[in-house]
C-alpha cells in the first residue's frame, strides 16, 4: 500500500478521534504525483464530455416531444445515471487535481460510494430493461406499441433503478459499527466499499457475504438476462428472409450493445482484480475502477449521439440554425 505519502497533520488528528468517524487519506495516483498536472487534463475532458453529454441528451429528449417515446424515456434514464457516476467521483477526483485535498471524513465516505454504488446498479437496470426493449421491438414488431407504453416504462424503469439503492443501504450504514485500525488509505481518488472494508480490523465476513450477493442478484443476473436477451434477438433476426433485413433489424441494437460492452467489460474485470488479484500491481486496478467509471458516462452519449438518427437530425437542426444565426449576422 503507499504508506510512503505524507499524511496531512488534519489527517493524522481527526483519524485517533474515534473509531465510528475516521478520516480516511485517498492517494489518487500513487506514484504519480509529479504528473498530476498532466493526468488533469484526460480527466478533465473526460468529465466535460460526460457531463455535457449526458445534459444535453436530457435537454434535448426533455425540449422535443416527438422524443417523449418508450425508448427515448430510456436513453434519458441512462443519460442520468451516467451524469450521477460522474458527479458521484468529481469532488475527491478535482479536489486532488486542485486543492491537492485527499483527506475525506468516513461519512462522506460513506455518502460516496452509496452514490457510486448506487448509479452503477442504476445503470445496470436500465441496460436491462433497455435489452427487453429491444428483444420485444425485433421479435415481436405489432405487438410492441401496445406492450411497451411509456407509462409502464416509466414504473418499470423505477422500480428497477431503485432495488440496488435499497440493498446497498444496509452494506454501507455497517461499515460505520466496524473498528478501523492501522493506516487508513485508500489507494483510488474515490470511496469504494471493497476497499473501505479491508481497512476494518475485526471479521468482515457477512459484509463480504451480503455484497456479493447483492452483486450477483442485480449486476450479474442483469448480465445473464441481457445476454439471454441477446440470444433471443439473434435467433429471430437469422429467421429473417434477407440479409438486409438481417442488418437492419441488427442495426437498432448496435449503440445499445456497445453501451453494455463498456458498462459490463470493466465492471467483470474490477470485480475480478478485487477478489482475487491480490497480487496483481496497483496500477491494473488504478485502471480498471478508473476505465469503469469515467469511461462509459463519456462514451454513451457519443454512442448515441452517433446511432441515433433522431438525435442526430435534432444536433443538424441546432447545427444549421446557428450557421444560419452566424451568416445572418456576418
Amino acid at each position: 500500500m503507499p504508506a510512503q505519502y505524507p499524511l496531512s497533520p488534519q489527517f493524522m488528528l481527526l483519524s485517533n478521534i474515534t473509531q465510528f468517524s475516521p478520516m480516511l487519506y485517498l492517494t489518487g495516483f500513487p506514484g504519480l504525483e509529479t504528473i498530476e498536472h498532466w493526468i488533469f487534463i484526460p480527466f478533465f475532458l473526460m468529465y466535460l464530455v460526460a457531463i455535457s453529454g449526458n445534459c444535453f441528451i436530457l435537454i434535448i429528449i426533455k425540449t422535443n416531444h416527438r422524443l417523449h417515446t418508450p425508448m427515448y424515456y430510456l436513453l434519458s434514464f441512462l443519460a442520468f445515471t451516467d451524469l450521477g457516476l460522474s458527479v458521484s467521483t468529481l469532488p475527491t477526483t478535482m479536489g486532488i487535481f486542485w486543492f491537492k485535498s485527499r483527506d475525506i471524513y468516513f461519512s462522506a465516505c460513506q455518502i460516496q460510494m452509496f452514490c457510486i454504488h448506487s448509479f452503477s446498479f442504476m445503470e445496470s437496470s436500465v441496460l436491462l430493461i433497455m435489452s427487453f426493449d429491444r428483444c420485444l421491438a425485433i421479435c415481436h414488431p405489432l405487438r410492441y406499441s401496445v406492450i411497451i407504453t411509456s407509462q409502464r416504462v416509466v414504473r418499470a424503469g423505477l422500480a428497477v433503478i431503485f432495488r440496488g439503492p435499497v440493498a446497498l443501504v444496509p452494506l454501507v450504514v455497517l461499515l460505520k459499527t466496524f473498528p478501523y485500525c492501522g493506516p487508513r488509505v485508500l489507494s483510488h481518488s474515490f470511496c469504494l466499499h471493497q476497499e473501505v472494508i479491508h481497512l476494518a480490523c475485526t471479521d468482515t465476513s457477512f459484509n463480504n457475504l451480503y455484497g456479493l450477493a447483492v452483486v450477483a442478484f442485480t449486476m450479474m443476473l442483469d448480465l445473464v438476462l441481457i445476454a439471454l436477451s441477446y440470444g433471443v434477438i439473434l435467433r429471430t433476426v437469422a429467421r429473417l428472409a434477407s440479409q438486409e433485413e438481417q442488418l437492419r433489424a441488427f442495426q437498432t441494437c448496435t449503440s445499445h450493445l456497445c453501451a453494455v460492452l463498456i458498462f459490463f467489460v470493466p465492471m467483470v474485470g474490477l470485480s475480478l482484480v478485487h477478489r482475487f488479484g491480490k497480487h496483481v500491481p496497483l496500477a491494473v486496478h488504478l485502471l480498471m475502477a478508473n476505465v469503469y467509471l469515467f469511461v462509459p458516462p463519456m462514451l454513451n452519449p457519443i454512442i448515441y449521439s452517433i446511432k441515433t438518427k433522431e438525435i442526430r437530425h435534432v444536433i443538424s437542426k441546432l447545427l444549421g440554425l446557428k450557421k444560419v444565426s452566424a451568416e445572418s449576422w456576418g
